[in-house]
């Protein structure tokens, strides 16, 4: 796949109305598409299968999806058309907390406007159209992705016609915002966030702030991803002699410290306020409206250990759409099973393609 760029030269406005004068949209695709508007021959046989991503990856699924999405893999880019764009707010290329804001000819950091579903759905949407895409054979989401899948399936319903939805839900909890609420209070309890501080290094926007709090935010976000049994079993003591110095402690600082170093603080703050827009009922009549104008054929995969997103949640999807059915993989890892258990998540997607 290849990574490439799109410049969208007009103003966007978002729910917020406020405006981007651009946007810039990092995305990957497969090799051979051409960007003409005019679709070749070969475009025109092979299905399109749209991914979209979670909160902290990128617009490359060959490197978060390894075992599922490459060359000789199930999903094979030399077989299917497949793209993946890089969310605005994030920090792989899309426009971001990192990026110069026109009106002060410095990055935005804590001013970046705040995003919805709804306006990283648009963007996708501009892009496909950019594309020249006339039709998605199977879109798939997992977590947030699932909340731009869910939402672009409703939006867009007419060019949409199949849909996986892994483990995520058709509105943001309680439980979901006091997790992303308390991830807020720790990048906040930073005082370095707030000073805004960066630097450039080899002509790119290095922010220095809110570091500490990235770390302590992702620590939180960990524990709702995975799973009491995982937990017990991957950072079990097998001495009896340990005091202070748990395996599980050191696992939260290694965790905490490896987001640092591949993301920044800004656009996980605007990550975390993204999720918690999510709600496909909001301006429909609710949810069980919004998930009956869904024209798509939806598939709905649960993880067994999910405490984050369980798997009640998409039990009620999949009744509640037109064409909905339920699938449910068993794991270890809770949340995070919708990247780890590949094998599985691979069967469920050979009954679609």
């Amino acid at each position: 796949m290849e990574k490439r760029y799109f410049l969208h030269k007009e103003e966007f406005v978002l729910e917020s109305r406020e405006i981007f004068k651009e946007l810039k949209i990092c995305y990957h695709i497969s090799r051979e598409w051409n960007e003409s508007g005019e679709q070749s021959e070969q475009q025109r046989r092979k299905k399109v299968v749209w991914i979209t991503h979670a909160l902290t990856a990128n617009s490359n699924p060959c490197e978060w999806w390894s075992e599922l999405v490459g060359e000789g893999k199930f999903l094979d880019p030399r077989k299917y058309t497949i793209v993946c764009a890089n969310l605005i707010g994030s920090c792989y290329g899309s426009t971001s907390p990192l990026s110069i804001n026109p009106e002060t000819g410095k990055p935005y950091l804590l001013k970046f406007p705040k995003t919805t579903v709804r306006d990283i759905v648009a963007t996708l949407d501009l892009l496909r159209e950019k594309l020249g895409i006339k039709e998605i054979d199977l879109l798939i989401g997992g977590s947030v992705g699932g909340f731009q899948a869910i939402e672009w399936s409703i939006s867009r319903r007419d060019i949409i016609k199949n849909v996986a939805l892994l483990a995520c839900n058709a509105r943001i909890t309680p439980w979901g915002n006091a997790f992303n609420e308390s991830q807020r209070m720790a990048l906040f309890a930073d005082p370095t966030l707030e000073q805004q501080d960066f630097s450039i290094k080899k002509g790119e926007i290095v922010a220095r702030g809110g570091a500490k709090g990235l770390a302590a935010a992702r620590s939180i976000a960990l524990i709702s991803y995975r799973s009491y049994q995982g937990y017990n079993k991957s950072q079990y003591e097998t001495s009896n002699e340990i005091i202070w110095n748990h395996k599980a402690a050191s696992y939260q600082q290694y965790q905490g410290q490896k987001l640092v170093k591949r993301f920044d603080a800004y656009s996980y703050l605007s990550m975390i306020n993204l999720t918690d827009s999510h709600n496909i009922g909001r301006g429909r009549g609710g949810v069980d409206t919004a998930l009956n104008m869904i024209n798509a054929n939806v598939v709905c995969v649960g993880i067994d250990s999910d405490i984050l997103f369980p798997t009640e949640e998409q039990k009620y999807i999949a009744s509640h759409v037109r064409k909905g059915s339920y699938r449910e993989i068993t794991s270890l890892y809770g949340h995070d099973g919708f990247l780890l258990e590949w094998k599985q998540i691979e069967t469920i997607l050979k009954e679609i393609l």
